[in-house]
C-alpha cells in the first residue's frame, strides 16, 4: 500500500542511531531505483494514522528527495507485538546494547511489561533486560542524543561514557557539551575521558575550554612508541632485504639495456659500492651472530 508522509507517526524514531554515510548512500540508491523494499506500519489511535514500526532510513531518506508518499506493509499487530517482532526478525545489523535498551525501555515504560515478560519474549534472562535498561537510564539526555544523531558511536558511549555518567552524570554532561561539532573516534574519546577523571579541577576546565586542542597534544605526545635496538636491526635488515629484491626486479626486467653509457657506469659503480658495503655487514654479522645460529641454538653441530 502507499501512503502519503503526514499520514505516518514515527514515534519510535529515537529508538535507531543514525548514520550519515548509510542514509546518503541509501538517497543515491532512492534516487537511482526508488523505493525497493516497503517499510513496516501498523495502524494508529486515530482513521488514516500508521505508526512506523521499521524503515526509518528509507523514510528519511524519501523526505530529503521530496518524495510525498512511501510504499509500507501493514502488520496486523499491536505496536508491542509489532516493535518486538521487528527486532527478532532483523538480520541485516546487530543493534548495539544501547539500542536494546532504548526498546526494552519502552516496551517496559509504555507498554507496561515487566522484566520477567521482556525476558521471555526476547528469550533471554532477566539479568540480560535489567543491564540494559540500566544502561540507558545512566546516561543523560544529551548523551542519548548525540548517539542517535550518529555523533557518538554507541560502543564508545558504552565503553567510556557509562562510566563517566555513573561517576558524575554532571561532568558526562559537561563533556558531551564541550564535544559539539566534533566528531571522534572510540581510542580519542576514551583518551579523552581518561584524562578528564584524572586531571585536577584547573586541568578539566582547560579540557572542556577546548577538548580539540587537547586530543592534538595528546596525539603529539603519544607518537609511536620508541622501538628497542634490535627492533631497529630489524627493520634495517627487512629494508636492505626489500632494496636488494626491487633491485633485482628491475635488472630482470631488461632495465640495464635502456641505460646510457653513464648511466650504466655510474650505476656499476653504486653496485660495487654496495657490493662491498653488503659484504662488510655480512662478514660482521657473522662474527656477531655466530652463536644465535639454529644449530648453536639447539647444542648441534653444522655436521650432524
Amino acid at each position: 500500500m502507499d501512503l502519503e508522509l503526514h499520514q505516518l507517526d514515527t514515534r519510535y524514531a529515537a529508538l535507531r542511531t543514525k548514520s550519515p554515510t548509510r542514509e546518503r548512500q541509501l538517497v543515491a540508491s532512492l534516487a537511482e531505483l526508488g523505493q525497493q523494499q516497503p517499510i513496516v506500519v501498523v495502524a494508529g489511535q486515530s482513521a488514516e494514522r500508521y505508526v512506523v514500526i521499521d524503515g526509518y532510513k528509507r523514510l528519511r531518506a524519501l523526505q530529503k528527495l521530496g518524495r510525498d508518499t512511501v510504499r509500507a506493509t501493514p502488520w496486523q499487530l499491536d505496536e508491542a507485538e509489532a516493535l518486538m517482532l521487528e527486532r527478532l526478525m532483523r538480520t541485516s545489523e546487530a543493534d548495539s546494547a544501547l539500542e536494546q535498551g532504548w526498546l526494552l525501555k519502552e516496551l517496559r515504560t509504555h507498554f507496561g511489561l515487566s522484566f520477567d515478560e521482556l525476558a521471555r519474549r526476547f528469550d533471554k534472562s532477566k539479568s540480560w533486560v535489567s543491564r540494559r535498561v540500566a544502561l540507558v537510564e545512566a546516561l543523560p539526555e544529551l548523551v542519548q542524543a548525540r548517539v542517535r544523531e550518529g555523533a557518538i558511536g554507541a560502543h564508545a558511549a558504552m565503553k567510556h561514557l557509562v562510566p563517566l555518567a555513573r561517576a558524575n552524570a554532571c561532568d558526562c554532561h559537561a563533556l558531551v557539551t564541550a564535544l559539539s561539532g566534533l566528531r571522534l573516534s572510540t581510542r580519542q574519546l576514551g583518551a579523552l575521558c581518561a584524562a578528564y577523571t584524572t586531571a585536577p579541577p584547573e586541568v578539566r576546565a582547560r579540557i572542556l575550554s577546548d577538548p580539540g586542542l587537547f586530543l592534538r597534544a595528546h596525539a603529539a605526545a603519544s607518537g609511536p612508541p620508541e622501538q628497542s635496538p634490535a627492533q631497529l636491526l630489524l627493520g634495517d635488515l627487512g629494508a636492505l632485504s626489500g632494496l636488494a629484491r626491487r633491485c633485482a626486479r628491475r635488472l630482470s626486467d631488461g632495465l640495464a639495456a635502456r641505460l646510457s653509457p653513464d648511466e650504466r657506469a655510474l650505476t656499476w659503480r653504486c653496485a660495487q659500492q654496495g657490493r662491498a658495503d653488503t659484504q662488510t655487514l655480512f662478514a660482521l654479522t657473522d662474527k656477531e651472530l655466530r652463536n644465535a645460529r639454529p644449530e648453536h641454538t639447539h647444542g648441534h653441530s653444522a655436521a650432524s
